[in-house]
């Protein structure tokens, strides 16, 4: 397959209709763009969508300016204000490559993708990513969105995951040294804006000719998928502590492990952690909350009193914003039934 009118008409269009986002130069423009803000907003969307990202994006940037600024800073203010954008091992992984571009590099990150790759914490996409739109490289970029409008062009129907090897093979045969930061972020936009999952726009893809899931008449068929299999369920409970102030007495979890170095509430059964319950009582019981890991989903049974001992005794406003998702629904469970709320 000759890759050039594709690439032209793709870029063309990307061109015409690129989104505007905050870690972006306009296309075509040949800005240089800063590849710590490409790294961070690829570390971002890893897991979420761009509208979700952006507010995040902004005030680490207005806090942290420069991967040195963020390298510099407590790790617990970090996963604080990651809060809320979930999967926190990307907060560590995070806070471990900025100190490692700031002490090995002077805070200048490497502009290859080996060197990226050699950083802590940044794997192959990311590397690809910065590599190509900060500096760039003629790097395959492949996320889910590359990986479905490989899907549908080339009508592959191995199912993921076993098709990956073949998607990025596909992708990289389209790859030239020609604006290949504008062709990455032109097939993220294609894939997120057109070649969308369950309701491609076929009318406006400016590559609709030669796609071979379109002429299949079934383009959503693709990427086919094998079957899921279903999550184990996990049951715990979680205690809500309120102090004679109405602050929330909360846990410092593990640095290792799952939603480390965060806080959270005492919880207890689920393997997450086994707090057991804070000092005083009596717990009354608040109702349960549910949660959807990537690996698991969980149930916490949630009891509510008066809380004392050493725990990290916090404002409930400040406490919604500190801790992740799960924790909250249980926060928020527990307060909604208290005598009183704080």
């Amino acid at each position: 397959m000759d890759p050039t009118p594709l690439r032209r008409a793709l870029l063309d269009w990307y061109d015409a209709h690129a989104r505007a986002l905050p870690w972006r130069a306009p296309p075509g423009s040949g800005a240089v763009v800063d590849p710590y803000r490409v790294w961070l907003s690829e570390v971002m969307l890893q897991q979420t969508t761009t509208v979700h990202a952006a507010p995040y994006f902004a005030a680490f940037t207005r806090r942290w300016p420069t991967v040195s600024d963020l390298a510099a800073a407590e790790d617990a203010d970090v996963m604080s204000a990651w809060a809320g954008l979930g999967y926190y091992a990307r907060a560590r992984n995070l806070l471990a490559c900025a100190r490692a571009v700031a002490a090995d590099h002077g805070g200048v990150f490497p502009d290859t993708e080996d060197g990226l790759r050699a950083l802590p914490g940044l794997g192959p996409y990311t590397a690809a990513a910065v590599a190509a739109i900060a500096f760039g490289r003629p790097a395959n970029v492949v996320d889910g969105n590359v990986e479905r409008v490989m899907a549908r062009l080339f009508a592959v129907e191995t199912p993921l995951p076993a098709a990956r090897p073949e998607l990025r093979r596909l992708a990289d045969g389209l790859v030239t040294g020609d604006r290949p930061g504008d062709w990455a972020q032109a097939l993220m936009d294609l894939g997120a804006t057109v070649c969308r999952p369950r309701t491609p726009e076929c009318g406006r893809c400016p590559v609709s000719g030669g796609c071979a899931g379109l002429a299949s008449g079934a383009p959503e068929r693709f990427p086919v998928k094998a079957a899921k299999a279903a999550k184990p369920a996990r049951t715990g409970l979680a205690w809500v502590a309120l102090d004679p102030a109405g602050r929330v007495g909360l846990v410092r979890r593990p640095d290792r492990g799952l939603l480390g170095g965060m806080l959270g509430l005492p919880t207890a059964g689920w393997g997450g952690g086994e707090d057991g319950p804070p000092g005083l009582g009596p717990w009354r019981e608040a109702g349960t909350v549910t949660h959807v890991f990537t690996h698991f989903s969980l149930t916490l049974d949630v009891l509510v009193g008066p809380g004392a001992g050493d725990l990290v005794w916090t404002d409930s406003e400040a406490a919604r914003a500190a801790m992740p998702t799960v924790f909250r629904k249980a926060l928020e469970r527990g307060v909604a039934s208290a005598p009183t709320a704080p």
